[in-house]
């Protein structure tokens, strides 16, 4: 209850009308969510078809290749701006991917064709022909400029000398389309593959053989060996699955979060402010045709974040400096989201601030500014000092900022305060200047006294709020007093006229909604039982 005073009290001595704090309809987002939705919005860029692949260049500004329909486009990774487009192709380009300098690009395609181009000047310098259908998979190794990998539909997995164009190692083991595969970060010479076959083949390079055969259980459309390279993360279906590569291929775990079949993986660390990348947690971010992106801690394995796009994602990737974000879909739409640059927290000294080059020490120590009474810092000094420990610190009292309608309740116009609450149109604080009405045995007193249009106004209200959970308990009864109290008022209006007929209706609506869930409780509460039984 606010204190009461009168007209020429001070406002030190009235406590302001305070509206409840009701419950929140939804949950606080987690650190985790907070740091996925710091990524904003920075373009969208339509492309021709589908958007197949995306990836990073390794080295900053860590541009990015985008392959759709017949070109690899080149996007800024620090504007997020086309810079070239590579168009090359006679027919559709696949795993358009960067060398490790990120001077090269290698794509596959429809034709069976492996080409490498020169980044800055477009050309097509080398062409790999071995395989007999479209080729879906080429990847370089993270260490290794002059070989690469490349899987195709035609169930072969081949190893190249890109600047010989020999074709080095023919891999055979797969029976179906090979459609995904990854490097071990460990080394160059182990390489996992994922095909439709449902199975994942790990192989040594050294012998051309194959040292590790899991069963996904699925077609797989991707593979991610995590950072330590003793763990292997296969996507196909709607389920992803851990391995343990030095244990044997056991399986971690299992997860079944999307709906549709998951398309892409990558590894990011979440980054927050104030924290070194190499302390900050990794997180396993999936990407389905469900149109669903989700992020899983690498512990527990479980969603941390989730985010909708408005059509089912075929690829994504995130930058190695966890900054820049793009998202690929089967409708054209890239979608690109990017961070805010960390800003350098290190404040610079005070003589640099202020005295600029004057100020510096020919032996690389700064000295203090020496301030005097003609200079205007001089009276403000000491004004940024923080208490030390052992200080008493004397609080300056803070002045209370009064509503209106917090005036006119320190002044007993309670009246003329329901009427500004009313006007205000926020549900909560006309409550709570109600509420304070009731504590001072002055609502329905303020009610009798309102005149035409202003209790057109309280009709109104409680029309639109009677019915909302949040209020009933309060508006119910104050409701039936009032329509009790003014009832002769009610027929004077037709627009009262209107909003009781308004406000009859949805009484009856909220009745049948209460007997249908009277009902269907009725049906669940047995089933409850014998469930429990």
């Amino acid at each position: 209850m606010a204190a009461g005073g009168g007209s020429g009290g001070g406002s030190e001595n009235f406590i302001p009308v305070q509206p409840k704090i009701y419950p929140s309809t939804r949950p606080p987002g987690s650190s985790d969510s907070t740091y996925w939705k710091s990524f904003k919005k920075k373009a969208v860029s339509q492309q021709v078809a589908g958007v197949t692949c995306i990836d990073f260049c390794p080295e900053p500004p860590y541009d990015f290749a985008v392959t759709s329909s017949t070109r690899v486009s080149i996007y800024d990774g620090e504007s997020c701006e086309l810079k070239k487009t590579i168009s090359k192709f006679k027919d559709v380009a696949y795993s358009g991917v960067f060398r490790s300098d990120g001077q090269i690009i290698a794509a596959g395609g429809e034709t069976g064709i492996i080409q490498v181009f020169d980044v800055n000047s477009k050309m097509v310098l080398r062409q790999l022909k071995s395989h007999g259908r479209p080729v879906r998979l080429v990847r370089y190794a993270p260490q290794d400029k002059l070989h690469l990998l490349s899987g195709s539909d035609d169930s072969m997995v081949k190893w190249w000398d890109v600047t010989t164009q020999e074709e080095l190692l023919n891999l055979e083991g797969h029976k179906d389309y090979v459609r995904c595969g990854a490097a071990s970060p460990s080394s160059n010479d182990i390489w996992a593959t994922g095909s439709y076959d449902h199975t994942v083949r790990l192989w040594d390079l050294r012998n051309s053989k194959t040292i590790l055969h899991l069963k996904h259980g699925k077609p797989l459309e991707d593979v991610l060996f995590f950072p330590s390279g003793g763990l292997l993360a296969t996507a196909g279906g709607n389920i992803v699955k851990v391995w343990d590569i030095l244990g044997g291929g056991r399986l971690i775990h299992m997860m079944e979060s999307h709906q549709k079949t998951v398309m892409s993986m990558c590894v990011s660390k979440v980054v927050r402010s104030g924290q070194a990348s190499h302390d900050a947690p990794s997180r396993l971010v999936t990407a389905s045709l469900d149109g669903y992106m989700k992020a899983f801690d690498l512990n527990s394995f479980r969603v941390t974040h989730s985010a909708k796009y408005p059509a089912p994602v075929l690829s994504m990737g995130i930058s190695p400096s966890c900054r820049t974000m793009a998202i690929g879909t089967s409708s054209g739409q890239l979608f690109i989201r990017q961070r805010k640059k960390q800003l350098d927290k290190q404040k610079p000294s005070y003589s640099s601030s202020i005295l600029g080059s004057q100020g510096d020490d020919p032996q690389g120590e700064s000295k203090p500014p020496v301030l005097r009474p003609n200079q205007f810092r001089y009276f403000l000094r000491g004004q940024s000092e923080k208490a030390s420990e052992g200080d008493y610190h004397v609080k300056r009292q803070k002045k209370v900022n009064l509503q209106k309608y917090d005036r006119l309740l320190r002044k007993f116009r309670h009246t003329d305060a329901l009427i500004y609450a009313l006007k205000t149109a926020n549900p909560k604080k006309i409550i709570a200047v109600m509420e304070e009405l009731v504590a001072r045995r002055m609502l329905m007193k303020s009610v009798v006294n309102l005149n035409g249009e202003d209790f057109e106004l309280l009709i109104k209200f409680l029309c639109k709020y009677t019915a909302v959970p949040m209020y009933s308990r309060f508006l119910v009864a104050l409701t039936d007093k009032v329509l009790d109290t003014r009832v002769e008022d009610l027929g004077n209006s037709e627009t009262l006229k209107q909003q009781i007929g308004f406000l009859r209706s949805k009484v009856i609506e909220e009745i049948r909604v209460q007997q249908s869930m009277q009902e269907l409780q009725g049906i669940i509460e047995p089933l409850i039982r014998a469930s429990v039984q």
